[in-house]
């Protein structure tokens, strides 16, 4: 079958809508085709890690940009305070908890913890629809640049609708953002060359050489996630202002944090120059909170968030959240409708005009009503699920959001915390003990989503060792 030539139905209907009024409209629609998505993921990227989330640390002229021209929400989440089950859910549109990918992988063991953590998956199954599937399906060129960590070499992301994938494997953390970054399905640049600018580079020429037909970007970066490191003259620049008593003050981050910017500023250039800045979706967001790191050496810092990477608190999944829909985001507009990951899936068919299969599960709801400045009505709370210790704080537990209530059920006690979100922020206040009916409702809500879903729960652990209990092996 011969493909049409690709044109942006939102520059089609501007073009003539003007002289031939509703007939354009029909003509836009014959003629169309879905648009152009890139989804930029950041690993470990704070909530108010960009200048248009409240730093005057970090530089991040185009990301401001990307907001001034798109919708800011300032209540999304990650499905995760870690990334592999955020990565996933992103990919499914199904929780963590549904998926049984509910830690990183490999994750983190303490064999002498109250409990024992459940044998959770390390790989995405292959049974799995994802996004990339179901788009390719559709027409799309389809490429994963970056950071993979959804299991070994059989589930990488050619082997999940992917007809590319560039640096995707089955680690975590890069060797080095300076080549030679001994990344398996990356082959070396010129010495010295750095990872953010050379996965820029793929995805620059993946647009290049795919302008004539819709296509799906995934760009997660491996920055901002450890080991830190940045170009010299840019970590100097920082260097020169920071103030160690202020929150933001680590100047290699914050290169860091530059070179996912200077990134995003490519791609944008890289758009209008090839006229396809009207057809391209942009989504821009973190798998998790920000990391915080040891006193002595702080990374970043989520304040007025609670905690950070790896927490049961807003500063663990409370996460940055920019979208770029042409035509239809209103420039510079803010939504305070909590989202969370699992929701992206659901968008982006939608906004291709396609749907699940109908025997497809899909835990997500679809955000184009805010995006068009309308409410979301189908919807009444979030979830997380995490029964993993994790050496950010974490403790086996599970959250439920409702409202602006946020209640949270700590598995090695069976205590609650409840918090007002809206009037507490920073999780100061625990209400549970002055709200306790509603307390036990969401608690038994929470309980009811987790049969629903299939679970996995922590056990006790028979080597219990209250004396060894935070060790690792």
């Amino acid at each position: 079958m011969i493909q049409k030539p690709y044109r942006c139905p939102w520059r089609l209907a501007r073009l003539i809508g003007f002289s031939t009024g509703v007939l354009a409209l029909s003509a836009a629609t014959l003629d169309a085709r879905p648009p152009n998505f890139i989804f930029v993921m950041v690993d470990d990227l704070g909530w108010t890690d960009l200048g248009c989330q409240g730093s005057g640390f970090y530089e991040t002229p185009h990301l401001d940009r990307l907001a001034r021209e798109g919708m800011r929400f300032t209540q999304a989440y990650a499905a995760c305070t870690v990334c592999s089950p955020t990565r996933a859910a992103l990919m499914t549109g199904k929780y963590p908890a549904r998926l049984h990918i509910t830690d990183w992988i490999t994750g983190h063991v303490r064999p002498y913890a109250k409990l024992r953590v459940p044998d959770w998956r390390m790989f995405l199954p292959h049974e799995e629809r994802t996004i990339a599937e179901v788009l390719r399906d559709a027409g799309y060129a389809t490429a994963s640049i970056g950071k993979w960590h959804l299991g070994g070499p059989d589930f990488y992301p050619q082997h999940h609708g992917f007809d590319v994938n560039i640096g995707g494997f089955d680690k975590g953390s890069p060797p080095s953002y300076f080549s030679p970054y001994n990344i398996p399905t990356l082959s070396d640049g010129p010495p010295g060359e750095f990872l953010s600018d050379r996965l820029t580079d793929e995805a620059v020429r993946f647009i290049q050489a795919h302008r004539d037909r819709p296509f799906f970007i995934y760009l997660p970066h491996y920055a901002v996630h450890t080991p830190l490191m940045g170009k010299s003259n840019v970590i100097a620049k920082y260097q020169a202002r920071a103030d160690p008593n202020r929150p933001h003050h680590n100047a290699v981050y914050a290169a860091l944090v530059e070179s996912v910017d200077d990134s995003v500023g490519r791609i944008l250039q890289t758009l209008e120059a090839l006229q396809l800045a009207d057809c391209t979706v942009i989504f821009f967001t973190s798998d998790n909170g920000g990391l915080i790191g040891p006193a002595r050496r702080r990374v970043t810092s989520n304040v007025p968030l609670r905690a950070g990477k790896g927490s049961a608190y807003e500063g663990g999944v409370r996460v940055p959240l920019l979208v770029k829909w042409p035509g239809v985001t209103r420039p510079g507009s803010v939504c305070e409708t909590p989202v969370i990951t699992p929701d992206y899936y659901p968008t982006m068919l939608e906004m291709a005009g396609l749907k699940p299969a109908r025997s497809q599960i899909v835990d997500g709801v679809s955000l184009v009503p805010l995006l068009r400045g309308r409410e979301l009505v189908r919807r009444n709370a979030i979830y997380w699920h995490y029964p993993h210790y994790h050496p950010g704080g974490a403790t086996p537990y599970g959250a439920v959001r409702e409202g602006d209530w946020k209640l949270i059920e700590f598995f090695e006690d069976n205590r609650v915390e409840l918090y007002n979100l809206r009037d507490d922020i920073g999780e100061s206040r625990d209400q549970a003990g002055n709200q306790p009916d509603l307390a036990k409702r969401l608690r038994e809500k929470l309980h009811r989503w987790r049969a629903k879903l299939g679970a996995q729960m922590p056990t006790p652990n028979p080597d219990y060792d209250p004396a060894r209990a935070d060790a690792s092996p």
